[in-house]
């Protein structure tokens, strides 16, 4: 009787054990309709469904703390999952501003998976990212010039008005160029502008829709972007470490270029949306960077593209000039 009894306890104990469930805290700081959060929110469809139901998220209402704490917020537990910007940290993360530079692309996927790949080959076991486990790198869509008072075609014309800008190498170009940045997370934007504290910013097409930026008249673009914003999302390491070896193998299958994939698919649906819809539909001024504005650019890159170069190089990246033209290669390749 007793033996019976035992086997019977095991056996309802197995059942339980076999269909237990591993639930991950997974934050965003921005809206939940965000291209970001969406996709945040497709991933963990896709984590649920390949675990057959042994992994799932539960995507908190409100973020965990401000943009800027995100990565330590992982990284200490206070999330198991979220994504954030390197550049909000200014001077923590060097490998990761290559994918900042301007004019590297028009598309958010094509930029995204080629960065993934550099960052993969030569970035990841240099341990930037320390702390937490790596589930893949991305960049928005190509960044643009929006602002309230007046087309922008020079480089003066920025220079004449306050911007608000989200740190990284569109930060120190500002600041080569001369013009009047202050650096602010982009949830911040609509309050900068509609208080008139800033005149305009640097964000991605998609932010107009977003963020409600409906107090923008004007957008300048460049071929390529004038900038990227490199994003890391990222998962805490001893939740990581805790999954069984078929968790882990799920968690693993969906990060990397699947990860670069989904974010960037999703940004340039919704950088498309905007500029067909929400533009149009506030009436803002389309404006094309003339040569001359390009050419301006492209010196003063020249230097930050030769100060990056050698502090990666400081930091251990062995012929970060090379990696860099293998970059712009990789995402030639995908056009």
């Amino acid at each position: 009787m007793k033996l019976r009894t035992l086997t019977l306890a095991l056996s309802v104990f197995g059942t339980a054990s076999a269909f237990s469930q591993t639930v991950l805290t997974v934050s965003s700081w921005l809206p939940p309709t965000h291209t970001a959060s969406v996709s945040q929110q497709k991933w963990c469809a896709a984590l649920e469904q390949e675990s057959k139901g042994s992994l799932k998220c539960n995507i908190l209402p409100k973020a965990v703390v401000s943009p800027p704490g995100t990565f330590d917020a992982v990284r200490d537990g206070l999330a198991d999952i979220s994504f954030t910007v390197d550049g909000y940290t200014p001077g923590r993360f060097v490998f990761t501003q290559v994918a900042e530079f301007p004019f590297l692309g028009d598309s958010s996927e094509t930029t995204s998976v080629a960065y993934n790949r550099i960052y993969q080959k030569h970035f990841a076991r240099a341990g930037e990212h320390r702390g937490v486990r790596v589930l893949g790198v991305f960049t928005h869509g190509p960044g643009v010039i929006f602002n309230t008072k007046k087309p922008v075609n020079s480089s003066a014309d920025v220079a004449s008005l306050k911007f608000r800008t989200g740190g990284g190498n569109i930060n120190e170009l500002s600041k080569a160029m001369g013009w009047n940045v202050t650096l602010k997370p982009a949830t911040e934007a609509y309050e900068l502008l509609s208080t008139g504290v800033m005149d305009g910013t640097f964000l991605p097409d998609e932010s107009l829709a977003s963020f409600k930026l409906n107090m923008i008249k004007h957008v300048t673009r460049f071929p390529g972007g004038l900038y990227n914003s490199s994003f890391v999302f990222v998962m805490n390491a001893d939740k990581y470490m805790s999954l069984n070896a078929e968790q882990k193998a799920v968690v693993d299958k969906l990060s990397g270029e699947y990860v670069a994939r989904l974010f960037g698919q999703g940004w340039d649906a919704l950088d498309k949306a905007s500029r067909e819809g929400a533009q149009v539909t506030q009436g803002v001024q389309q404006t094309t960077a003339n040569q001359t504005f390009i050419n301006e650019v492209k010196a003063k890159q020249s230097a930050l593209e030769d100060k990056w170069i050698a502090a990666a190089e400081t930091k251990g990246l062995k012929n970060a000039k090379g990696v860099l033209a293998e970059f712009r290669d990789e995402i030639a390749k995908m056009k």
